[in-house]
């Protein structure tokens, strides 16, 4: 692709970076077929091919976003399924996020979106207000019903367009993805050491998160059991939390990076005390996110060189127990399981084949999804910016795992077990509950039934 940068725009490093990056394509369209938007609405503007031109002629002009360009971004997964198709090494995940930056810093958003994009970037990346939000959802939630049904029933028999955003619609998605249960604070929901069991073999951080610890504090649990169990001391660092991924990819830059500092500094301090071989991410869309860090902070002179250093020795759960031996404890007695492998799992990190194997080893049968490679509808808060569009993809990644005939999903992201469970009765959990049951851990309560 040519580009028309003047020199004065390439001396901004996010522009010289975005020029980089336009180069590579070359307009060959296999992005498109593995495209959920693009698969969905068959709309050109909705495919990776076609945002790529709405940034470039953006960029190049050096003008504010349009609409166009903002609907169209907005509308993007940022599932990364292009950039495993694409055979030029197009890094689509810079350049979105580029544009997401851009659009944050150059458009005027209209009110009510406005809001909810600040309420939900204030909320949702602290587990104390979120906890409080969703204590204060649950009892809102039965006289949200009640309107709801109000709504529908004066709206029956009108057209809802597949890209549906409109704000009672979002409403509607945020109360849907309300849980029905409020689970107690967990103890790995602090900071402290989780010594290992039997012979020790190293030192660990693991990456609790922000809406894991209020949505799922069974996954953590069960990930230190594990790696307890294989012989690792478990760290939760004070001064670590949300990855930043959440508001990253709403553009907002400063924040994501704040995020991002704040959680480099905690991880130094216990590597500079008594040291650490790894950082253990859980949440693949945070794996995905904390890999990059050295890339996001690649032009600050004070933490550049450090961000590259925890980016370097940060690994999937599944990655890490990869390379260890788990006990068989429990067991499993080839329980079917349909794995679906989330976006940032296999698109973003490229990890396909670990949880699978892990989850073979351990006794279960695991059963493939067709489409695979499709996205959930999750991605973030994208389920609730975009209902439309993600219901769809749900409905359609539900019935490809129910085709399947398995009795339990596992997999690796907070955001799909989410996601999926509010679309089927099947029960939906995180790869490494399974293995810590596999490994003589509790069986998951979501399984007693």
């Amino acid at each position: 692709m040519q580009t028309n940068f003047s020199l004065a725009q390439l001396a901004n490093p996010a522009i010289a970076e975005a020029d980089d990056i336009l180069r590579k394509c070359v307009h060959c369209g296999f992005c498109t077929a593995t495209c959920p938007t693009f698969v969905l609405l068959g709309d050109e503007l909705d495919s990776p091919r076609g945002r790529i031109y709405l940034i470039k002629e953006t960029l190049e002009q050096d003008r504010p976003a349009s609409t166009a360009l903002a609907r169209h971004i907005d509308r993007c997964l940022s599932c990364l399924s292009c950039m495993t198709t694409c055979p030029s090494g197009v890094n689509y995940m810079h350049l979105v996020d580029n544009a997401r930056a851009h659009i944050e810093r150059t458009f005027h958003r209209p009110a009510t979106d406005a809001i909810l994009r600040r309420t939900l970037a204030w909320i949702l990346p602290h587990p104390g207000r979120f906890r409080l939000s969703l204590l204060a959802a649950v009892f809102a939630k039965p006289f949200f019903r009640m309107l709801d049904w109000s709504v529908r029933r004066f709206a029956r028999g009108q057209e809802i367009p597949a890209t549906d955003c409109r704000p009672w619609s979002r409403l509607r998605a945020l109360f849907d993805l309300t849980p029905t249960l409020f689970k107690a604070r967990s103890r790995s929901d602090r900071p402290g050491l989780f010594p290992a069991q039997g012979e020790r073999k190293g030192r660990v951080a693991l990456l609790t998160g922000c809406a894991q610890p209020v949505l799922a504090p069974e996954v953590n649990d069960a990930t230190i059991r594990v790696l307890n169990r294989v012989g690792f001391d478990v760290v939760i660092a004070k001064g670590a939390g949300c990855c930043g991924a959440l508001v990253h990819h709403m553009g907002r830059e400063a924040e994501a990076a704040e995020r991002a500092k704040a959680n480099i500094g905690a991880w130094l301090r216990e590597i500079d005390g008594e040291g650490l071989d790894a950082v253990i991410i859980n949440a693949s869309g945070c794996g995905t996110t904390v890999k990059d860090y050295g890339f996001m902070l690649r032009q600050d002179p004070d933490w550049a060189e450090a961000a590259e250093r925890i980016s370097a020795m940060t690994v999937d759960i599944a990655e890490f127990l990869a390379n260890e031996h788990l006990p068989e404890a429990n067991e499993i007695n080839d329980l079917k399981v349909a794995y679906h492998s989330a976006c940032s799992m296999q698109h973003g990190q490229g990890i396909r084949e670990e949880p699978r194997e892990l989850l073979t080893k351990a006794g279960f049968e695991v059963r493939e999804v067709p489409e695979g490679h499709l996205c959930c509808g999750s991605a973030g808060v994208y389920n609730i910016l975009q209902p439309g569009i993600a219901g769809r993809l749900r409905e359609r990644k539900v019935a490809n795992i129910e085709k399947t005939g398995a009795l339990i999903v596992a997999t690796g992201n907070i955001g799909c077990m989410t996601q999926i469970a509010n679309g089927t009765t099947l029960p939906v959990v995180h790869t490494v509950e399974l293995l810590d049951w596999a490994s003589g851990g509790p069986k998951p309560a979501s399984l007693e039934t």
